[in-house]
């Protein structure tokens, strides 16, 4: 089998320059973007809210590029409305008044729907969102079941969201608080394609989400593009970590390939321990106890991290991966997640406005 390709799509919030709130500027924003990266620039829910979209690469390297090339054209965009591109699972800073949701009928009739999900302020997310491919239904379907128990591990590297709305929330992802109240948020149901086409038919039939893009799984099989999808991660100020964070999904899909072509069937996890290690995930990050979702075993969140590397060094190794995702975990133990950098701005500065400051220099540096 060739290697997987793998493709990223970011979020992004817009802050007024001045006053650090969200600035509800996106359609001048992408209009702007737009003429150097077409539909690799996208709306998100929010106005205050930018995706941007790779194209698939096979190696980390063209990654990074990639990457750096989507966000140099964004920051260049959002300065020319006066806005700063910030790269935070959630708003640091509280809005003046209630957000405005993208003015597309979409958009609009998910607000009047689930319009106590979506609140007036706290509704905000920006997640990071990592796609392997290509490959067929049956093919991703089943991948997403045999890493189920490595996902809660992915979204430890990856918590950037410690702030939201002026207070700290004592968690490192509190974007996962959030964005568990969508309906459909969570881990991925063990579904073979026929099952799944009428589980996701009924979600739909009963009104439960709205459309099939609304099937919010932490994995999904992607219903435009031929790719599996994992939307465990936080937007990330930190380039290395989400080419990190991409590197490791690749690998692990890459070792598990194998077991997933003669059939054997993922490893059995209770739906209680699996929803546990995310929680501990999103609250400690790399820091405190992690669950093992298929023992129940409480550990140290880093020796989780080594687990997943080590059960992904096949996979790495295929794909030219292995030394560089060996040196940016060191890295990231050594400077902290993007949770504990936000941290320590503020209390080295003492103002969530140099937090803010922080992710928008950090965002713009890739």
């Amino acid at each position: 089998m060739s290697v997987l390709t793998m493709g990223v799509e970011e979020e992004f919030l817009l802050v007024d320059r001045g006053s650090r709130r969200p600035a509800e500027r996106a359609a001048a924003v992408i209009a702007s973007a737009a003429r150097e990266l077409g539909e690799q620039v996208q709306t998100e829910f929010f106005a205050s809210q930018v995706e941007v979209c790779t194209v698939p690469v096979a190696t980390t390297a063209e990654l990074r590029t990639e990457l750096a090339r989507l966000r140099r054209v964004a920051v260049a965009a959002a300065g020319e409305s006066g806005c700063g591109l910030v790269a935070t699972g959630t708003p640091v800073v509280p809005p003046e008044r209630p957000l405005s949701v993208t003015d597309s009928d979409r958009y609009r009739r998910m607000a009047r729907k689930f319009a106590a999900v979506v609140g007036d302020y706290d509704g905000l997310v920006c997640g990071c969102h990592v796609h392997i491919g290509a490959m067929g239904r049956a093919e991703a379907l089943a991948l997403a079941s045999h890493m189920r128990p490595w996902l809660p591990v992915l979204q430890s590297l990856t918590g950037n969201s410690p702030f939201c709305l002026g207070r700290d929330t004592g968690f490192d992802s509190w974007r996962f608080k959030t964005f568990s109240r969508w309906p459909t948020v969570g881990p991925a149901p063990v579904l073979q394609e026929a099952q799944y086409e009428a589980y996701v038919g009924a979600l739909v039939k009963y009104r439960i989400v709205m459309d099939r893009r609304m099937v919010y799984w932490y994995a999904r099989p992607n219903e435009h593009v031929p790719t599996l999808e994992i939307r465990v991660a936080d937007s990330n100020a930190d380039v290395d970590t989400v080419v990190l964070v991409a590197a490791l999904v690749r690998g692990l899909a890459e070792s598990l390939r194998a077991q997933v072509a003669e059939g054997d069937p993922p490893p059995e996890v209770p739906e209680r321990w699996l929803l546990k290690a995310h929680e501990l995930a999103a609250v400690h990050g790399l820091d405190g106890r992690g669950l093992d979702p298929v023992s129940g075993e409480e550990v140290p969140a880093g020796t989780l991290v080594d687990r997943l590397v080590a059960r992904a060094a096949p996979g790495l190794e295929a794909a030219g991966d292995l030394a560089l995702v060996e040196d940016l975990v060191r890295r990231l133990r050594c400077e902290g997640s993007g949770a504990a950098r936000q941290r320590a701005v503020l209390e080295r500065r003492g103002r969530l406005a140099d937090v803010v400051d922080e992710l928008a220099r950090a965002t713009a540096s890739a």
